[in-house]
């Protein structure tokens, strides 16, 4: 039981937003980020499969110095002045995004050689750029949980 109902009371209406936003996560805003050649915003794709195809995302840099404000989409897309804040928040022991940019790609499985591709989704439903905007997606996700997190109260209980 939590000692103070202002505190239960900001408990609750952190827990809606976060589960609005968590459940909802495909109609968050995506995050304004930069791209490398284009600015702000992709603009006059002629051949959207092609471009926006993903294989595997990559940060710039080597181990142990890795440049996480910076992703390699693929060889069209670099995006750059990812908030570095993104990566605190963690899912089962590493941030959303690097879950984003695992999961987000092209993988053959060694066993049985099944073929999985995050394309074939994002094609399938006539949005090529999916896997893209999920990034962008899970970036303001990511920054706005932790703001929500951090605005709570210590959690005082009896």
């Amino acid at each position: 039981i939590v000692k103070k109902i202002d505190d239960f009371h900001n408990y609750v209406s952190v827990g809606r937003k976060l589960s609005k936003m968590h459940v909802g996560y495909e109609t968050v805003d995506p995050y304004p980020v930069f791209f490398k050649k284009y600015g702000l915003k992709i603009q006059n794709v002629i051949d959207p499969k092609s471009f926006y195809r993903v294989n595997k995302m990559k940060f710039i840099g080597k181990r142990p110095n890795l440049d996480k404000t910076t992703v390699i989409y693929n060889s069209n897309i670099t995006i750059q002045k990812i908030p570095i804040e993104a990566y605190d928040y963690i899912v089962g022991g590493k941030s959303a995004l690097e879950w984003v940019m695992e999961r987000q790609s092209v993988k053959i499985d060694k066993a049985s050689g099944i073929q999985n591709d995050a394309n074939d989704y994002a094609n399938d439903s006539d949005n090529p750029a999916y896997p893209l905007k999920l990034f962008q997606r899970v970036i303001t996700i990511s920054i706005e949980t932790n703001k929500l997190v951090n605005s709570l109260p210590e959690l005082e209980i009896d």
